[in-house]
């Protein structure tokens, strides 16, 4: 009988050559088609998601509806970074579930709005430069209530989005923002804006989950009474 034959296989080479192959294709096909992100409410503890549940928030994605807003040479507009962080918080805040009404830049649901609360969501400039600020309305007829809610929000989007606070730059475009001479006297009120179409892109543009967790988180701060 004839002693068997060795098996025989592949080169190493060859082996190591078609492995890195598909792992490349692999690397492309995770690139092309990401996991679906965890649930938003996932991050939230439960303090949290209890202040939120039910409330009746108001959130304005600034200029949508009128203009683009600030537009860099590429092409970028403040519009569209505004847009998909409102959509990305309301998604969190309604996933709570909170009562959520997403508003237009001028939308005529502004006059008289009574809510828990209201924000307006900007951003900056195509300046090469970092940082967000908050601010209410210079005449609040609850400053107290409304530097709390400035408070919140300032803190807990530094702690998400790791940016820095700059309130040495909020302008009277900011604190007397149209909408504030709008909505009900009664209704927690503020504006922010998220960070530089410069300096912050990678951040606004790449991961708007994080400015609209630090919304959230902010919001909830605020709601639950946290001094």
């Amino acid at each position: 009988m004839a002693p068997p034959r060795a098996r025989t296989g592949l080169p190493l080479g060859k082996v190591l050559v078609i492995g890195g192959a598909l792992f490349l294709i692999f690397l492309l096909y995770r690139h092309m088609h990401p996991p679906p992100p965890a649930r938003p409410t996932a991050s939230l503890p439960p303090e949290e998601i209890r202040a939120l549940t039910g409330r009746q928030i108001a959130l304005v994605a600034g200029h949508t509806g009128s203009d683009p807003g600030a537009t860099c040479a590429d092409g970028l507009t403040e519009q569209s970074v505004n847009r998909r962080i409102v959509e990305h918080a309301a998604e969190i805040l309604r996933s709570v579930p909170a009562q959520v009404m997403v508003l237009q830049e001028y939308d005529p649901r502004l006059d008289g709005l009574q809510a828990d609360v209201f924000l307006s969501v900007h951003a900056d400039s195509c300046l090469p430069l970092s940082g967000f600020k908050v601010a209410r309305w210079a005449r609040s007829p609850h400053p107290a209530r409304d530097d709390r809610l400035v408070r919140c929000l300032r803190y807990h989007y530094w702690l998400i989005t790791g940016l820095s606070p700059d309130p040495e730059h909020v302008t009277e475009d900011m604190t007397e923002y149209h909408a504030f001479h709008r909505v009900a006297p009664d209704t927690p009120a503020a504006i922010i804006e998220v960070g530089y179409l410069g300096g912050d892109r990678e951040l606004l543009t790449q991961r708007p989950d994080l400015p609209a967790l630090g919304i959230v988180e902010g919001l909830a701060c605020f709601l639950g009474g946290t001094p």
